[in-house]
């Protein structure tokens, strides 16, 4: 440990990115144990193509990532990410060759302070020593997708994203990186405007899973 990661531990106590345990980078070992894990292969859907996630969406999953979007608790982003790293890497590994993000919009990001699917791809990249690259720009701050049927979820991100960084996209095989999935509408309209930019091809990677069923 060197000294600046000392002197952040001692003011900045570290914690378990789940239970709140002081004193742990990342993931306690009882939460590691006790995670309400995937046990499918990656979820597959019109559009998306193939998505890895690691986790169910449900208890201290949920709580742990509603305070994360919602309350300010950026430093579960460091454990978070560890966890989404292993999963990709067994599930994904060798399909991508940048690593992006699904953005939120301006107006969110000044709201909460931070855009943290980009925090969750940065600690997530981080694990193979690359950084992500913003291929994707939320042209509108459109309603939250959260309330919202799987009808009105597509409907609700339909031409709100437009790609930038079109010299390193073109012909790239892209990582896209996201919180939750829900019913995939997202992920579905970002990797439409990534290809239409020129991706090669598009696989995607979430913390946690709404639901293990496969949309086609």
């Amino acid at each position: 440990m060197n000294v600046k990661t000392a002197l952040l531990d001692l003011f900045f106590p570290p914690k378990c990115a789940f239970c709140g345990r002081v004193g742990v980078h990342g993931t306690c070992v009882s939460c590691e144990k006790t995670l309400p894990r995937m046990e499918t292969a990656p979820r597959e859907g019109a559009g998306f193509g193939r998505c890895a996630a690691p986790l169910r969406y449900e208890g201290v999953v949920r709580e742990a990532i509603l305070r994360f979007k919602f309350r300010g608790a950026r430093s579960a982003a460091e454990g978070f990410g560890a966890l989404l790293a292993r999963c990709v890497a067994e599930e994904l590994g060798g399909a991508f060759d940048v690593v992006t993000w699904a953005p939120v919009s301006d107006k969110r990001r000044r709201q909460r302070g931070y855009d943290q699917a980009y925090l969750l791809a940065r600690e997530t990249a981080r694990a193979w020593g690359v950084t992500p690259t913003a291929l994707l720009r939320k042209r509108r701050d459109n309603p939250p997708q959260s309330g919202l049927g799987a009808p009105e979820r597509r409907g609700n991100v339909i031409g709100v994203y437009e790609a930038q960084n079109l010299e390193t996209l073109k012909g790239a095989r892209v990582l896209l990186i996201d919180d939750i999935i829900t019913t995939g509408s997202t992920l579905a309209e970002c990797a439409r405007v990534l290809r239409g930019a020129g991706a090669a091809d598009v696989v995607c990677a979430c913390l946690a899973s709404a639901s293990t069923e496969t949309h086609r």
